[in-house]
């Protein structure tokens, strides 16, 4: 089985960079799309981001398009989400997740403890 393991949150000021890693072991976890979800108390869990395990395909969320990045190293076997020009809004907990289905219908088959992510207005 596949296991992730979630780094790099933080508190950072509006307009900041953060840049959340994430190592994953076990199974056939290369041959899985990786992702990131996040989510915020009282809102539902919210999709961030996914990449194909060839890194050919990617997709992001209409809200983190243009200021969120996605990649992967599979030598190293980790997911990276980018974030730059961070908003209040962006305040979260990020989980990182591993999918078979592909990032066309990412919902996430395994999942990291997550990482706090917080950005002072």
């Amino acid at each position: 089985q596949v296991q992730l393991v979630e780094s790099g949150g933080g508190l950072v000021q509006a307009g900041g960079s953060l840049r959340l890693s994430c190592a994953a072991s076990g199974g056939t976890f290369s041959r899985y799309a990786l992702g990131w979800f996040r989510q915020s108390p009282g809102k539902e869990r919210e999709f961030v981001a996914a990449i194909s395990w060839n890194v050919v395909r990617t997709r992001y969320a209409d809200s983190v398009k243009g200021r969120f990045t996605i990649s992967r190293d599979n030598a190293k076997n980790t997911v990276y989400l980018q974030m730059n020009s961070l908003k209040p809004e962006d305040t979260a907990v990020y989980y990182c997740a591993a999918d078979y289905r592909g990032v066309g219908a990412f919902v996430g088959d395994y999942w990291g403890q997550g990482t706090q992510v917080t950005v002072s207005s």
